[in-house]
């Protein structure tokens, strides 16, 4: 593996999810100019790893024989190079680790999403370890059923914070995918000079939008407040017009020490079927602090 080569890096463990997962990064692998690269992360167990080592040794062997199978079957489905690593510790660890050892350029992962019965609080813990601590983009792929190729991005922005960061990014996928943007902001006050300030910034992103050469939709939707949230009238937007991709960028602290998610992007991730895109955001300084949307 050429150190400088572009690598979409995709963790598997062989279970639906993440073979979906892997599926759906066949098409990014050629628009980025990049080489797939799985690994699956053996999970070890303390003191107990060296009481059942040649058991241990076993294993290790038959995923290999299984990862060889994988790479062949992907080689000839995506028509690109792929590589395949074996790391044994915490799967979120060693997935950053592994990010940090090689040209990732793209993170692209199942995940199981939240608990039964615990809509939107939780998602898969290894995803959310990702998406808090990488510096490069992550897609996490939660649903069964997607679309070859991406024609329609849906962008929320909170208009109360600054935009430009992302709305720049949302333009380059775009144009990589010839897809559409369709930009989505909750609103729950009934307030006419904020209405009228909202629409007015919408109307500006949406205008910069299609100045690029882009094809842009906007819409505000009104939620009932107590009953709904950003996140949850934004996943139903996204179902609605049919997205193939949501877009949304982590939040970093004002001391760039720690990523963190805020609430809402965090319900995307586990509530969106659709595969959901974290951007992390670069250094934006308004006044000493830094401001991003979700």
């Amino acid at each position: 593996m050429d150190a400088s080569t572009k690598q979409i890096l995709v963790p598997v463990d062989f279970t639906d999810q993440s073979l979906i997962a892997l599926s759906q990064s066949y098409k990014l692998a050629k628009m980025l100019d990049a080489e797939i690269t799985l690994l699956k992360v053996i999970e070890q167990h303390g003191f107990l790893s060296g009481l059942f080592q040649k058991h241990e040794d076993e294993v290790t062997a038959e995923i290999q024989s299984k990862l060889d199978a994988l790479v062949k079957q992907t080689e000839e489905k995506a028509g690109v190079r792929v590589n395949s690593l074996i790391a044994k510790g915490k799967p979120y660890e060693k997935i950053l680790e592994v990010a940090g050892m090689i040209n990732t350029v793209l993170i692209m992962m199942g995940t199981s999403g939240g608990a039964p019965g615990l809509k939107g609080m939780l998602i898969g813990s290894n995803a959310l370890h990702i998406v808090r601590q990488t510096s490069c983009p992550v897609i996490t792929i939660r649903g069964k059923h997607h679309r070859d190729g991406c024609d329609l991005i849906v962008l929320p922005l909170d208009l109360t914070k600054e935009t430009k960061q992302k709305v720049d990014k949302a333009v380059m996928f775009a144009k990589m995918f010839d897809a559409k943007i369709a930009i989505v902001s909750a609103m729950f006050t009934k307030d006419e000079f904020i209405v009228n300030k909202l629409n007015r910034q919408m109307q500006q992103v949406k205008a910069f939008i299609q100045e690029r050469g882009i094809s842009c939709n906007a819409e505000i939707v009104k939620g009932l407040k107590g009953q709904e949230t950003e996140a949850d009238v934004i996943v139903d937007y996204a179902k609605r017009v049919e997205g193939d991709l949501i877009v949304i960028m982590t939040q970093q602290e004002t001391e760039m020490t720690d990523l963190f998610l805020g609430s809402t992007a965090q319900r995307i991730i586990s509530e969106s079927d659709i595969p959901v895109l974290s951007l992390v955001p670069e250094k934006v300084l308004d006044g000493g602090n830094i401001v991003t949307p979700y």
